[in-house]
Protein backbone atom coordinates (compact mmCIF):
# COMPACT_ATOMS: atom_id res chain seq x y z
CA UNK A 1 0.00 0.00 0.00
CA UNK A 2 1.26 3.34 -1.12
CA UNK A 3 1.44 6.29 1.36
CA UNK A 4 -1.33 8.69 0.85
CA UNK A 5 -2.43 11.61 3.18
CA UNK A 6 -6.58 12.33 2.93
CA UNK A 7 -7.67 15.69 4.51
CA UNK A 8 -11.56 15.33 5.38
CA UNK A 9 -13.24 18.65 5.26
CA UNK A 10 -16.46 19.66 6.92
CA UNK A 11 -17.48 23.17 4.87
CA UNK A 12 -19.26 25.67 7.11
CA UNK A 13 -20.48 29.32 6.96
CA UNK A 14 -18.56 29.99 9.92
CA UNK A 15 -16.21 26.96 11.05
CA UNK A 16 -15.21 24.03 8.53
CA UNK A 17 -14.10 21.24 10.64
CA UNK A 18 -10.87 19.36 9.55
CA UNK A 19 -9.38 15.66 9.79
CA UNK A 20 -6.58 14.03 8.28
CA UNK A 21 -5.88 10.50 7.88
CA UNK A 22 -2.45 8.73 8.73
CA UNK A 23 0.13 8.27 6.29
CA UNK A 24 -1.51 4.56 5.10
CA UNK A 25 -4.91 6.29 5.02
CA UNK A 26 -6.31 3.56 7.12
CA UNK A 27 -7.40 6.22 10.12
CA UNK A 28 -8.94 9.81 10.71
CA UNK A 29 -8.27 11.76 12.73
CA UNK A 30 -9.70 15.24 13.39
CA UNK A 31 -7.36 18.43 13.78
CA UNK A 32 -9.36 21.38 14.33
CA UNK A 33 -11.51 23.69 13.04
CA UNK A 34 -11.06 26.80 10.78
CA UNK A 35 -13.04 30.10 11.10
CA UNK A 36 -13.08 32.30 7.67
CA UNK A 37 -15.20 35.43 7.20
CA UNK A 38 -16.08 33.84 3.64
CA UNK A 39 -15.94 30.70 1.20
CA UNK A 40 -12.50 32.18 -0.48
CA UNK A 41 -11.39 32.51 2.88
CA UNK A 42 -11.99 29.46 4.05
CA UNK A 43 -10.82 27.59 1.27
CA UNK A 44 -7.54 29.30 1.22
CA UNK A 45 -7.21 28.15 4.96
CA UNK A 46 -7.98 24.65 4.11
CA UNK A 47 -5.61 24.36 1.62
CA UNK A 48 -3.25 25.97 4.05
CA UNK A 49 -3.52 23.23 5.90
CA UNK A 50 -3.46 20.34 3.35
CA UNK A 51 -0.08 21.37 2.04
CA UNK A 52 0.73 21.87 6.33
CA UNK A 53 -0.28 17.89 6.65
CA UNK A 54 1.03 16.46 3.38
CA UNK A 55 -2.69 15.92 1.65
CA UNK A 56 -2.41 14.05 -1.72
CA UNK A 57 -6.50 14.24 -1.62
CA UNK A 58 -9.19 16.10 -0.05
CA UNK A 59 -12.72 14.86 0.70
CA UNK A 60 -15.37 17.32 1.26
CA UNK A 61 -18.69 16.77 2.74
CA UNK A 62 -21.35 16.90 0.77
CA UNK A 63 -25.09 18.06 2.53
CA UNK A 64 -27.71 15.74 0.83
CA UNK A 65 -31.13 16.16 1.78
CA UNK A 66 -32.18 13.27 3.21
CA UNK A 67 -34.19 12.09 0.25
CA UNK A 68 -30.65 12.08 -1.94
CA UNK A 69 -31.10 15.25 -3.27
CA UNK A 70 -28.93 18.47 -3.40
CA UNK A 71 -30.19 21.97 -2.19
CA UNK A 72 -28.43 25.25 -1.57
CA UNK A 73 -25.83 24.00 1.08
CA UNK A 74 -24.85 20.95 -1.30
CA UNK A 75 -24.13 23.49 -3.83
CA UNK A 76 -22.26 25.76 -1.68
CA UNK A 77 -20.08 22.50 -0.76
CA UNK A 78 -19.38 21.60 -4.21
CA UNK A 79 -18.58 25.70 -5.16
CA UNK A 80 -16.24 25.49 -1.97
CA UNK A 81 -14.77 22.11 -3.28
CA UNK A 82 -14.31 23.40 -6.41
CA UNK A 83 -12.34 26.63 -5.35
CA UNK A 84 -10.46 24.48 -3.30
CA UNK A 85 -8.69 22.39 -6.09
CA UNK A 86 -7.89 25.28 -8.06
CA UNK A 87 -6.19 26.46 -4.74
CA UNK A 88 -4.71 23.01 -4.15
CA UNK A 89 -4.42 21.30 -7.44
CA UNK A 90 -5.13 18.05 -5.77
CA UNK A 91 -7.87 15.95 -6.69
CA UNK A 92 -11.01 17.04 -4.35
CA UNK A 93 -13.90 14.28 -3.81
CA UNK A 94 -17.40 15.06 -2.59
CA UNK A 95 -18.57 12.44 0.50
CA UNK A 96 -22.39 12.00 1.40
CA UNK A 97 -22.11 13.36 4.71
CA UNK A 98 -26.32 12.90 5.82
CA UNK A 99 -26.15 12.21 9.26
CA UNK A 100 -22.49 13.11 10.34
CA UNK A 101 -23.54 16.00 12.56
CA UNK A 102 -25.86 13.98 14.31
CA UNK A 103 -23.82 11.41 14.86
CA UNK A 104 -21.44 13.75 16.04
CA UNK A 105 -23.48 15.14 18.79
CA UNK A 106 -25.43 11.74 19.95
CA UNK A 107 -21.27 10.87 20.14
CA UNK A 108 -20.81 13.86 22.55
CA UNK A 109 -23.96 12.89 24.42
CA UNK A 110 -21.98 9.74 25.12
CA UNK A 111 -19.13 11.19 26.34
CA UNK A 112 -20.45 14.01 28.19
CA UNK A 113 -19.35 16.95 26.56
CA UNK A 114 -21.76 20.08 26.52
CA UNK A 115 -22.15 23.74 26.27
CA UNK A 116 -20.07 26.12 24.11
CA UNK A 117 -17.48 23.70 23.68
CA UNK A 118 -19.62 21.35 21.56
CA UNK A 119 -19.43 23.91 18.53
CA UNK A 120 -16.01 23.59 17.86
CA UNK A 121 -16.20 19.81 18.77
CA UNK A 122 -18.75 18.93 16.15
CA UNK A 123 -17.43 20.54 13.40
CA UNK A 124 -14.14 18.72 13.65
CA UNK A 125 -15.82 15.86 14.54
CA UNK A 126 -18.17 15.75 11.45
CA UNK A 127 -15.05 15.95 9.33
CA UNK A 128 -13.67 12.99 11.11
CA UNK A 129 -16.75 11.14 10.70
CA UNK A 130 -16.83 12.07 6.75
CA UNK A 131 -12.91 11.02 6.28
CA UNK A 132 -13.71 8.04 7.99
CA UNK A 133 -16.86 6.94 5.97
CA UNK A 134 -14.70 7.76 2.96
CA UNK A 135 -11.89 5.69 4.13
CA UNK A 136 -14.23 2.75 4.85
CA UNK A 137 -15.89 2.70 1.14
CA UNK A 138 -12.68 3.12 -0.61
CA UNK A 139 -10.37 1.26 1.39
CA UNK A 140 -8.93 -1.07 -1.31
CA UNK A 141 -7.81 2.30 -3.04
CA UNK A 142 -6.07 3.90 -1.05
Amino acid sequence: MKERRILGVDYGDARTGIAISDADGRFAGGVGVIRAKGMRSAARQTADEAARRGAQLIVVGLPLNMDGTEGARAEKARAFASMLSELTGLPVVMQDERLTTVEAYDIMDEIGVHGARRRDIVDTMSAELILREYLESHGDET
